[in-house]
């Protein structure tokens, strides 16, 4: 009997001692709800209190998470999802890219324009000089210029808002922008990049026109605006822009005038790189170019007009350049006294013609000429790296694609004591020893070509 009730009495004991167990944990989880929730200047509701520690327990086993897989892959069991269940491969390759580059249904109609009124990129703006002079005197701390003969300066360039056609196209879609942007790094240039479409209407080469249009009445600051094409790189990056030169005109490309008024010849100019004045004219011109951009019967009507009027024009859809060519040969009275055309340096240069010389002019010259002997920009017109089709070789036009971009890199790694070991290696090599007084080295700019005397460091 006294056994009996021993056991009896070692079993309440057990049972008490849970129980306070019990009543201790909910009071120290009680107290840790009440002093986050006053810390937080709110007390919650039950129902809120145990949502937030189920919520820290949660957090706890995810932690706790990674390392568990870890484990199990190093001991060779299948590893569960860590994001719930599985929904594909974890293999890039095995990826339909497509899937993520579909739009979504947003519910709302695409605006169209009425097909029975003509073309234009916006209402019409009739006192923009006056409107912009305006707006510069009432804001002084956005100057038109930079310096005392130097503009205010906005390089723009963009892409497809798309994934190239050509796999690899991305990848010297990059090596572009970052080629650009050590151009208009070191000379005080604003950039600006473009992956939208703004004008469905206007896609393929007259993209660029309501993204300019657009630009300039944004940008009130900015007195020239530089365009440049995706597939054209900068190959002198110490050559700065005569812009004294250009003080009386509104647009400044290569070209010359001959070819142009007195052959109409259809690339006695080109449109990959331009300069354009901030002002009511240019407004005009992107006026009266717009009519022939859009694309279906206007722009197949449009190329065949050019096509007919322009000197060696293939038949095609019109493009901007032959648009400009006309534009120009047939109301030269309107547009002429402001256009110049400018060959006395690359600000477009034919890749055919530059690349494979780069050799001879790394041995006899150095940057800072633009031209023949150094050019300013070299252009791969034709190549189109994005798409799955070019007029030339596709393995030639990347080959000479990277050999200008490692042309230009150069002039940039060698402030930096690097060179390519080749302008057709991804490799690089040390051009100079390393120095424990690394500003005095920067002052000494002997180390690096002559040319770069004229360029601030500082702005690296």
């Amino acid at each position: 009997m006294l056994e009996l009730f021993g056991q009896r009495r070692a079993r309440q004991f057990r049972r008490i001692l849970r129980n306070c167990k019990v009543t201790l944990l909910c009071m120290f989880l009680t107290v840790i709800v009440l002093r986050g929730s006053i810390g937080a200047g709110r007390l919650g509701t039950p129902e809120k209190d145990l949502d937030e520690i189920r919520e820290t327990l949660s957090y706890v086993r995810r932690r706790a998470e990674p390392r568990r897989a870890l484990e199990e892959a190093s001991h060779g069991r299948p590893v569960k999802s860590l994001f719930g269940p599985e929904s594909g491969s974890h293999y890039y390759a095995n990826f339909d890219a497509r899937k993520l580059f579909k739009d979504e249904d947003d519910g709302f109609e695409e605006y169209k324009r009425d097909p029975s009124k003509p073309y234009t990129l916006g209402p019409k703006i009739n006192n923009w000089d006056r409107m912009r002079g305006l707006w510069l005197r009432r804001n002084p701390n956005f100057p038109n210029h930079v310096a005392r003969r130097k503009p205010r300066v906005l390089l723009v360039t963009g892409s497809s808002p798309k994934p190239c056609e050509n796999p690899v196209g991305d990848h010297y879609l990059l090596k572009s922008i970052k080629n650009k942007i050590d151009y208009c790094k070191l000379h005080g240039i604003e950039i600006f990049y473009n992956m939208a479409l703004l004008d469905a209407e206007m896609a393929g080469f007259w993209a660029k026109l309501p993204l300019i249009r657009k630009l300039l009445l944004s940008h009130p600051e900015v007195e020239l605006l530089w365009w440049m094409d995706s597939d054209a790189m900068f190959t002198d990056m110490v050559f700065e822009l005569p812009w004294e030169r250009y003080r009386g005109y509104n647009i400044v490309l290569h070209g010359w005038d001959h070819e142009v008024y007195e052959n109409k010849n259809w690339i006695g100019l080109n449109t990959g790189s331009f300069l354009l004045r901030n002002c009511q004219w240019s407004l005009d011109l992107l006026d009266a170019l717009a009519p022939m951009g859009p694309k279906g019967k206007a722009r197949e009507e449009a190329g065949e007009l050019l096509t007919r009027e322009l000197r060696d024009r293939p038949v095609f859809e019109a493009d901007d350049q032959s648009a400009m060519v006309y534009i120009l040969t047939t109301q030269r009275d309107k547009w002429g006294d402001k256009v110049y055309f400018e060959s006395t340096y690359f600000l477009h240069g034919y890749w055919g013609f530059l690349v494979d010389r780069y050799e001879e002019m790394m041995d006899s010259y150095h940057p800072g000429f633009g031209d023949y002997r150094w050019p300013l920009v070299t252009h791969f017109v034709g190549c189109k790296p994005c798409g799955k089709f070019g007029d030339y070789p596709v393995e030639r036009c990347l080959k000479q694609m990277d050999r200008a971009f490692n042309f230009g890199d150069n002039q940039i790694l060698q402030m930096y004591g690097f060179t390519h070991k080749t302008l057709g290696s991804r490799q690089v090599t040390r051009t100079r020893n390393e120095t424990s007084k690394p500003l005095e080295l920067m002052d000494d700019l002997g180390l690096l070509h002559p040319a770069f005397k004229s360029v601030r460091l500082s702005t690296y």
